[in-house]
């Protein structure tokens, strides 16, 4: 029973809660509330499901306010039109998106100064975006493969570099496996280097410590000192880079 499903009730409201059973951890159960306000609940193999029940109702206040802040902030961010004069961000920095029609051989996507221009033969929102979801993974997939070597290479318990690979995800980062490789959520690069530093170390020690004990964060901390101050910033800017 490596997940379940479970309920969270409130002052009249429901709220749905993931419980995830962290294998080889001794430790108390550990409350997450992502960006677009899901809860995941991190518990060790011996809790039952009473213990994580009593531990979920404590912070029953806590999960509540944590749940509405992060749905009040996603209501008011607008869904991408995909058309010119509409902000982009990459790597921090906002650029003006424009949208150019061209015969198809003429297709392209490039950075130009502050603009990202988009030329291509289907101008509706649908293909721009497709358009410009593809331009952030090809230059995900370099960026992040540079910052990990860099990285990984400064820290000094990687044996080598792992693989890592791209996945779209709605509440998470960044992930790593046991087997060592590391995912990475390819419109993270939408926000500044720091914060993609952030996540690529904080997965990186989960080689070490693959659990969030507090001997994981005593390793993030010695590795990044300012990452709490990176990890809010990156937490509040979440709505609009997963706006997609």
């Amino acid at each position: 029973m490596g997940r379940f499903e479970r309920v969270l009730r409130y002052g009249g409201e429901a709220i749905p809660y993931t419980v995830r059973i962290a294998t080889g951890r001794r430790e108390r159960v550990r409350i997450h509330v992502h960006h677009d306000g899901t809860v995941e609940v991190e518990a060790p193999e011996e809790a039952t499901a009473e213990d994580i029940g009593k531990a979920v109702q404590k912070r029953a206040r806590w999960v509540h306010d944590h749940v509405h802040d992060a749905r009040r902030r996603f209501e008011h961010v607008l869904p991408r039109e995909y058309v010119s004069g509409e902000q982009i961000l990459y790597l921090g920095r906002r650029y003006s998106l424009k949208v150019r029609h061209v015969p198809r051989q003429e297709r392209s996507v490039k950075l130009k100064g502050a603009l990202l221009e988009v030329a291509h033969d289907q101008v509706s929102a649908d293909a721009v975006r497709a358009r410009v979801r593809a331009w952030y993974k090809l230059k995900a997939r370099d960026f992040f493969a540079y910052r990990l070597d860099v990285i990984a290479k400064g820290l000094p318990w990687p044996q080598e570099v792992p693989e890592f690979q791209l996945k779209d995800m709605r509440t998470r980062w960044g992930t790593c496996a046991a087997g060592g490789t590391v995912t990475l959520n390819p419109f993270l690069v939408r926000a500044s280097r720091e914060c993609i530093d952030y996540v690529i170390t904080h997965e990186l020690c989960h080689l070490r410590e693959h659990n969030h004990s507090p001997e994981f964060f005593r390793l993030l901390s010695r590795a990044m000192p300012q990452w709490e101050m990176i990890k809010r910033s990156l937490d509040d800017m979440a709505e609009i880079i997963l706006n997609d």
